[in-house]
């Protein structure tokens, strides 16, 4: 697989993660650790279903422990403060990349059950190709949590 797009998109959400003035959000979603949490736990899974995928075994890919606040806050705990939580994310990133990167057609292309929800509604419930999971990442999932951390930006007045 050629990870170009989802390498560019980690460099995007990394560079916002570490903004100064990440303030708490208007709307009662996610701080910019939680984001990172969710992010990293996602990250995690996908590498984890990929390996699943070249050893043969047939893994499901399921992201509601991602969404789940316990896991989050457990994630933000092991950390110690946001640049070891960001510098987390970076290294799981390219890990999970470097496992895409040596996926044969075959791996790639293997399909994985999928169940995916998103602010507590469905969003996918079916197989998908291994690909398709991977560059979903950097179409859809990096650059939307990139984006949240960008309307986090405190604006100071002048």
């Amino acid at each position: 697989m050629d990870t170009t797009a989802l390498r560019s998109a980690y460099d995007r959400l990394l560079d916002a993660a570490a903004l100064p003035g990440l303030g708490d959000p208007d709307d009662g979603g996610w701080n910019a650790d939680q984001i990172l949490a969710h992010v990293l736990s996602v990250d995690a899974a996908t590498a984890s279903v990929a390996l699943g995928v070249v050893s043969g075994a047939r893994p499901t890919f399921d992201n509601r422990i991602c969404l789940d606040a316990w896991n989050l806050d457990r994630i933000i705990a092991e950390h110690s403060g946001r640049a070891h939580l960001i510098e987390h994310v970076r290294s799981q990133a390219a890990v999970l990349c470097g496992v895409a990167d040596q996926l044969h057609e075959t791996a790639a292309s293997t399909l994985v059950p999928a169940f995916l929800m998103s602010n507590d509604a469905l969003v996918l419930d079916q197989p998908i190709p291994l690909a398709s999971l991977i560059d979903g990442l950097a179409e859809n999932h990096v650059p939307v949590h990139t984006q949240q951390l960008l309307d986090l930006r405190v604006v100071v007045p002048s």
